[in-house]
C-alpha cells in the first residue's frame, strides 16, 4: 500500500522491538485478507487473555504469545498442527526425498 497508508510511529515502534515492518504487495486483497485473519486470531485467543493494565505488560507478554501460536497453536489451514511443527514436517519429508 502507499505510503498514505504507512503509520510511522508504527514502524518506529516496531523496529524499537527488533521487528521489521512489512506491507501487503500493492493491488493485493487477498494478503491483506491473510494479515487480518491472523490480527482477529491473536486477539480472539491470546490478547483478550492478557492482562491489559497498561503497555508494558502487554508488550512483555507477546514474546510467549507469539511463541506458543507459532510453536503450539493448531491452525487450521496446516491441518491442525502448529506452523513450526509444519516446516519441521516439510523439512523431514524433503530431506527423505532428497529435495533441498
Amino acid at each position: 500500500n502507499g505510503g498514505a497508508y504507512r503509520a510511522h510511529a508504527t514502524h518506529a515502534l516496531a523496529r524499537e522491538m527488533g521487528l521489521e515492518p512489512i506491507h501487503t504487495p500493492v493491488c493485493s486483497p487477498q494478503s491483506n485478507g491473510i494479515a487480518e485473519s491472523f490480527v482477529n486470531t491473536f486477539k480472539r485467543d491470546y490478547v483478550s487473555l492478557m492482562d491489559r493494565s497498561n503497555a508494558q505488560v502487554v508488550l512483555a507478554q507477546l514474546p510467549d504469545a507469539f511463541m506458543h501460536f507459532n510453536e503450539v497453536h493448531p491452525h487450521s489451514s496446516l491441518k491442525l498442527k502448529s506452523p513450526r511443527m509444519f516446516r519441521r514436517e516439510l523439512a523431514r519429508r524433503a530431506q527423505e526425498s532428497g529435495v533441498n
